[in-house]
């Protein structure tokens, strides 16, 4: 591709200023990298509700031994 030649081409219509902004925009918000998002962080309080590697477990009268004391 040579500097003479046009990135972007049009092949229908006649798009106004703003039409071709607007598409230049969008294709540019595309291109970039998203960057990674951050783990949600969980308090102090919500973590020392379930202690680390339990989990519910469906059996029979689990919903009873869920209110019990561990």
């Amino acid at each position: 591709m040579s500097a003479e030649e046009p990135l972007l081409r049009v092949v229908r219509g006649v798009p106004t200023a703003e039409e071709l902004a607007a598409l230049v925009g969008a294709i540019v918000a595309r291109s970039r990298p998203t960057a990674a998002t951050a783990p949600v962080a969980t308090s102090t309080w919500a973590r020392s509700g379930r202690p680390a590697g339990t989990a519910p477990s469906p059996r029979l009268g689990g919903w009873r031994a869920s209110g019990l004391p561990r």
